[in-house]
C-alpha cells in the first residue's frame, strides 16, 4: 500500500510551516477511531537480523512488527535488548519508519523510546546493561556525587547517543526514594533524600530535553514512578502479587512526592504511574493508574501536569515472560475485565496503555458508548503534539553510518569512566592503608575475588590463594534473596544481609591475611557489620569497572573516592523491618549515615 492521505499535493499536518495546533487539528480529524485506538499503546520490539523488521517474539509475547504498525497503527514502541551494533539499531528504525510513512494510510511516524541503558545494571523489565553506549555508573552514584553540572553532563551525553540511534523517549529518570531498604528497585534512583533526588532530576532532565520545551535534538523524558513508589509494603516490588501494597505507616506522602514536582517544574514531558495499590489511606484501594484522585485529582489539577501518562507495563492483560505467568498487574482491580480495566485507566486520566498491544478495547469501549471520542481525542492530542515538537513528522529518520561514529565515541567512555572512579565511596581505612603504594604489595601474595585476574596482574599483583595471601582484594555483590522464576530472578529482594554460610565464608578470609580491601556494589542498602568490624578498608560502589576500582585503590593518576552515601547503611535486619516503609532515615543505629565518606588524607 502506497502512503495516500488525499489529493492535496501537502496535507497539512505535513506542513512544517504551520502550527502544531493546526497540524493536529488537521490529522485527528481525518483519523478514524482504529487510528487513533493505535496511539494509545506503547509496547516493546526487538529488532530483527541486520536491523530488520522482526517477526513475532514469543518469549517476551511480542507480535510481528509489521502487523503491529499496519493492523494495529501502533506508534509507540520500547527497544528491548542491549545495543552492540549502534548501525543496526539505526537501521532497523529507519525500517520502521519507512514501513510506517509507505504502509499506513496516514504515515504517521514511530516514537521509539528505551529504559536506561548507560549503565551496569541489567535486568529485562527494567534496564539494559550500556553495550556499545558510553558507560556510567547507575544514578546512585550520581547522588553519592550531589553534582548537578556532571548529572546534566551524562544526560546531554546520553541524549545524543540515543537520538544517533532513533530512541527519542526516555523511559526515565526513576526518582522513587529508597526509604524502604528491601526493595528491589532501588538501584536506579537517585537514593533516600527527596530534596537531593529533586536536584539532581531537574539536572537530569536539562541534560535529556535540552529545557523545558522539547524539540528535534531533544529525547522526551518520563519520569516515574508516581507517586512515588519506594514505600512498599515489607519492600517487595508490584510487579508480583505479593508486592502490590504500598503503605504509609508515616503519613508521609507529601515527601515522596518532592522529586515529581521538581520534575514537573522542569519540564518533564511524560510521567509513569506505578504499580502499587495503596492501602491504609483515603485512596481507594487500586493500583495508582487506576486511581482517578491520583492521576486527575493530584497529579493533573493539583500538580498541573499538562502531559503524557503512560502506565506501567502490563496493567491489562496476562503474559508470559521469559517463561514465567505474569497475571495483569492489575491490583485491586483483578475482578474487573479486561475491557473495564481500560475504562477505569481512561476515565483516571491516563492517555496510554504501557506494554499493551489491545487497541480492540479502545475500539470497543467507544462503539458500546462506555467512553466518548472525545475523551480519546484529549489523549491522542498530548501524544501527537509530542510527535509534532520531538520533529517526528518532518524527519524521522537518523544516519546509521553516523550513529556508529557517535555512539560511544572515546572521549564520552573517558567520561563515564572517570565518573566511575569518583563515585566511589570510602568507608573505612584503617592506617590510611588506601591507596595501596608499590611498598605495600610488592613482594606480597594477593589474594583476589570478584576482580579479573588479568586486570590484577597489569597492577602487578602477585596472585596467590587465599591459604597463602598476605592481602585480600574482595569485590562483593550486595546480598540479595534468590526468587525464582525467569523474570522473578532479575529481582534483587528480600533479606540485605549474607548468609551465615557466607558470612564464615568471609570471616575466613579476614582471619588469613592481615590486609582485607572490601568493595561492595550498592544496588541497596546492605547490612555489613561483620564486613565493617573486620576489614582493613572498606569502599563501597554503584557500578564501575574492575580497572576503575583497582585505580581508586591505587590512587593511579589521582583516582581517589569521592562519593558520599546516598543512603543510610542499616546495623541490622531487625532494624530494617521495625522501619516505617514511608520514612528516610528511620533505622535504628545505622552502621554509617547518609551523607557519609572518607577521603584520602
Amino acid at each position: 500500500m502506497t502512503f495516500t492521505t488525499t489529493n492535496e499535493a501537502k496535507p497539512i499536518y505535513r506542513d512544517g510551516s504551520k502550527s502544531i495546533d493546526e497540524r493536529i487539528a488537521d490529522l485527528l480529524g481525518r483519523m478514524t477511531l482504529a487510528e487513533k485506538a493505535g496511539q494509545l499503546f506503547h509496547s516493546m520490539l526487538l529488532p530483527g537480523q541486520d536491523g530488520s523488521l522482526a517477526p513475532a517474539e514469543p518469549n517476551f509475547g511480542i507480535e510481528d512488527t509489521k502487523f503491529l504498525i499496519s493492523e494495529k497503527y501502533m506508534s509507540h514502541f520500547n527497544l528491548l535488548g542491549p545495543v552492540q551494533d549502534p548501525s543496526t539499531v539505526a537501521r532497523w528504525q529507519n525500517a520502521l519508519q519507512e514501513h510506517a510513512l509507505t504502509q499506513t494510510r496516514l504515515g504517521i511516524p514511530i516514537t521509539i523510546s528505551s529504559d536506561p541503558r548507560n549503565h551496569f545494571n541489567e535486568n529485562v523489565g527494567t534496564a539494559f546493561s550500556a553495550g556499545s553506549l558510553s558507560l556510567w555508573p547507575e544514578t546512585l552514584g550520581f547522588a553519592a556525587l550531589r553534582d548537578t553540572c556532571l548529572v546534566e553532563r551524562f544526560a546531554d551525553i546520553a541524549r545524543q547517543e540515543y537520538i544517533a540511534m532513533g530512541l527519542r523517549v526516555s523511559l526515565h529518570p526513576q526518582v522513587d526514594l529508597a526509604t524502604e531498604y528491601r526493595w528491589a528497585r532501588i538501584n536506579t534512583t537517585f537514593g533516600e533524600d527527596a530534596d537531593l533526588s529533586g536536584e539532581l532530576v531537574q539536572a537530569y532532565i536539562r541534560g535529556f530535553q535540552g529545557g523545558k520545551g522539547v524539540s528535534s535534538t531533544s529525547v522526551s523524558t518520563m519520569t516515574k514512578h508516581f507517586p512515588g513508589g519506594g514505600p512498599q509494603m515489607n519492600g517487595e516490588d508490584p510487579h508480583f502479587t505479593y508486592g502490590r501494597e504500598q503503605i504509609y505507616p508515616g503519613n508521609n506522602i507529601e515527601y515522596h512526592l518532592k522529586p515529581f514536582k521538581k520534575a514537573i517544574e522542569a519540564g518533564t514531558r511524560h510521567i509513569m504511574p506505578y504499580y502499587g495499590m495503596p492501602v491504609g489511606t483515603e485512596l481507594e484501594e487500586v493500583g495508582f493508574a487506576f486511581n482517578k484522585a491520583v492521576m486527575t485529582g493530584l497529579l493533573r489539577d493539583k500538580l498541573g501536569f499538562g502531559g503524557i501518562i503512560c502506565t506501567d507495563w502490563g496493567l491489562l492483560t496476562d503474559a508470559v515472560i521469559l517463561g514465567q505467568e505474569m497475571p495483569a498487574r492489575a491490583w485491586g482491580c483483578e475482578n474487573l475485565t479486561e475491557l473495564e480495566r481500560a475504562k477505569k485507566i481512561l476515565d483516571a486520566g491516563c492517555d496510554q496503555f504501557g506494554g499493551e498491544t489491545r487497541t480492540d478495547l479502545i475500539i470497543q469501549l467507544v462503539e458500546e458508548g462506555l467512553i466518548p471520542e472525545s475523551r480519546i481525542d484529549i489523549s491522542v492530542d498530548r501524544i501527537l503534539r509530542e510527535k509534532f515538537a520531538l520533529g517526528l513528522f518532518d524527519n524521522p529518520f537518523v544516519d546509521a553510518e553516523a550513529a556508529a561514529k557517535i555512539v560511544g565515541q572515546p572521549q564520552w567512555k573517558e567520561e563515564g569512566e572517570a565518573a566511575q572512579r569518583r563515585a566511589f565511596t570510602l568507608l573505612k581505612n584503617v592506617d590510611g592503608i588506601l591507596p595501596l603504594r608499590k611498598q605495600d604489595y610488592q613482594g606480597k601474595k594477593i589474594y583476589i575475588e570478584g576482580v579479573s585476574q588479568s586486570a590484577a596482574r597489569a597492577r602487578g599483583f602477585s596472585l596467590s590463594s587465599i591459604d597463602e595471601a598476605d592481602i585480600a582484594i574482595m569485590r562483593l555483590q550486595c546480598p540479595f534473596e534468590h526468587r525464582p522464576g525467569g523474570f522473578e530472578s532479575h529481582f534483587h529482594a528480600g533479606s540485605l544481609e549474607f548468609s551465615e554460610t557466607e558470612k564464615a565464608r568471609q570471616a575466613n578470609v579476614f582471619s588469613k591475611v592481615s590486609i582485607s580491601i572490601v568493595d561492595i556494589y550498592l544496588d541497596r542498602p546492605p547490612v555489613i557489620p561483620e564486613i565493617v568490624n573486620q576489614a582493613t578498608a572498606l569502599t563501597v560502589s554503584y557500578g564501575s569497572s574492575d580497572n576503575a576500582f583497582l585505580d581508586v585503590i591505587l590512587g593511579s593518576n589521582g583516582a581517589r573516592p569521592e562519593g558520599k552515601l546516598p543512603f543510610d547503611l542499616p546495623s541490622s535486619m531487625e532494624a530494617v523491618e521495625k522501619s516505617k516503609e514511608d520514612l528516610p532515615y528511620d533505622t535504628e543505629f545505622p552502621l554509617f549515615k547518609f551523607g557519609q565518606g572518607l577521603e584520602y588524607s
